[in-house]
Order: structure tokens, then sequence, then C-alpha cells
């Protein structure tokens, strides 16, 4: 059965026992954490263990699951050894920081792509980021931990053909894909029945929001990975159903290859606040409308209004 979680990235302004709270009472089964220093709703990448324990004990409480620990982390493709070593000992932190909160997924970034690099380099940093996860595959397999690699904006793995290609070379049962089909969206890579096909054998997480384009024929150029600067948007973030996307397509399409694993409410509300009602509104509504869309999948009834 598919597993409902909010993401600290729509909570901003909470600490994560407020976030964690929130979740609950807006009915979804469990949560996705950033680890970061200097972010409230988050467990801090320099954590000694208190938080984490704390964080573990609070979701039993709850009865929420954690299902997903999503670091900051993108340069597994430097070019500068000792870089691309120092993001390999994070990860494997986040990993055993995972396994400590019981949370069976990490969020990966597939390094940092910007689009304006010479081939030669764009083959060299593609040399390193596969080597970087078949360092940390095994160690996520010790720890009970599977590496969910995004498809995502400004990093080697913004198509579903690249974040395939990637699974394939790297070929470990610790890494596997979050699909996330707004990014694909909102950067003109594949329709989702096309994303879907292709990655199938593979998504371990999904990440659910929705958006809106602006400048539906611009392409997004931005010098980041993490966030895009408002200058450079393309697009609006919208709750789940307030946008162009069709997630009970979407839905019915991954239980169609057999997925039934987890899916994230992706609230945006830590970038783009202007566009998203406050989170004590947008959780419990999306949570609301992701549920009906799972009941009337299940039913029979995919194309919903």
């Amino acid at each position: 059965m598919a597993v409902l979680l909010g993401h600290t990235l729509g909570t901003p302004g909470l600490t994560l026992a407020e976030a964690l709270d929130l979740f609950a009472a807006s009915g979804l089964d469990g949560a996705e954490i950033i680890w970061q220093d200097g972010y409230r709703s988050a467990i801090p990448e320099s954590d000694d263990g208190t938080a984490t324990r704390v964080a573990r004990q609070l979701a039993r409480d709850l009865g929420l699951q954690i299902g997903c620990l999503t670091p900051y982390v993108t340069e597994l493709n430097s070019l500068d050894e000792d870089v691309r070593l120092r993001e390999i000992g994070r990860l494997t932190a986040a990993i055993r920081t995972a396994a400590d909160l019981d949370c069976p997924r990490v969020r990966v970034y597939g390094g940092t792509l910007l689009g304006r690099e010479p081939e030669s380099e764009v083959n060299a940093r593609w040399a390193r980021l596969v080597d970087s996860l078949a360092r940390l595959g095994p160690i996520a397999t010790e720890h009970g931990v599977v590496l969910c690699i995004e498809n995502h904006f400004s990093t080697m793995t913004v198509s579903a053909a690249d974040t395939t290609r990637l699974i394939e070379e790297v070929d470990s049962d610790g890494v596997g894909i979050l699909y996330d089909q707004a990014n694909l969206a909102f950067t003109h890579r594949e329709p989702f029945e096309e994303a879907i096909r292709a990655q199938a054998p593979w998504i371990r997480h999904v990440h659910v929001k929705d958006l809106e384009f602006i400048h539906p024929d611009r392409a997004l150029s931005t010098g980041a990975v993490a966030s895009i600067e408002k200058a450079d948007r393309v697009h609006m973030s919208r709750m789940i159903g307030d946008g162009i996307l069709d997630w009970p397509a979407i839905i019915d399409g991954l239980r169609s290859v057999g997925y039934d694993g987890s899916y994230s409410l992706e609230y945006e509300y830590r970038w783009n606040p202007e566009d998203l009602p406050e989170p004590a509104v947008g959780f419990p509504e999306s949570a609301r409308r992701l549920r009906a869309i799972f009941e009337q999948v299940a039913a029979g009834s995919p194309a919903i209004a």
C-alpha cells in the first residue's frame, strides 16, 4: 500500500517537531526530512545523534514513518578529488543517520551540471559520478537504505533517460530512482508515460507537486542545484490539482507498472511561499486531494477532473 509523506521543504517556519505534528494532523503516513545545518525544519548535518533520536521517537509517538532523508550534497561528480571524497563522506554520514532513523531512503542529486561545460568535462564528471555512487551503493545496502537519484535540474539526471543510464552504469541494489514528474515537466523532458516506462524497474520514491508555467517556451537557466533564482523562474509552484500535471493518470501509470511505494508531498513553500497557501492549510488539503486520487484510481476512475 502506498505511503504518503509530508516533506519538510514545506515547513520552513516550523521546528521539526511542529512539522511532524502537522503531517500527523493532516492524515499523512510519514515524513521526508531535510538533513541540513541552518534549516529549522531539519535534522542538522552536524547532529551528534541527539536530534536524530528525538525525531525518531517523535515520529513513533505520532504513528509516522520517516520515509526519506534529504541531504544537499551536490558535488559527487566534482573534478576536484578532495571535494568529491568529502561529498562521499557526507553522504555516508547521511546513510548512517537514515539507518538510525529507521528510514529506508536517502534522496541524492546526480551531481552538478549547469549545461555550459565542454563535452570533455561532462564526460569526466559523469565517470566520477558513476564511481561515487558505485562506492556508496554497497554502504547503503549494508545499512538497509536505498539511495534515490532524483530527476532534477542542474544535475546529470535532468531527464529520465539520463537517470536510467546512470542507474544502469552504477548497477547497485543500493541505488534507485526518485521520480519527479514536475521537474521533468518544467525542464521540458519526458512526458509521464515515457518517464514511467523508462524508469519503472528502479523507481523507489516519488515526489508529488504541481506547477503552472510563466514562460512555457523559455528554457530554464540556473546556476544552482537546490533552488532557482526568482529572475530565472519559468514556472510557479501549485498545490496538487491546481496545476498542469495529470496526477490521477500519473498515479495510475505508476500503479500499472507495479509501483506501490512512497509518495512525498514536496510542498515548495521554502522556495516559493508566494505561490502557495500556508503549510497549515496546504498540507491538509494536499493530503486530502492525494488520498482522493488514490481512492478513485483504485476504483478504476483515473480520469479525475
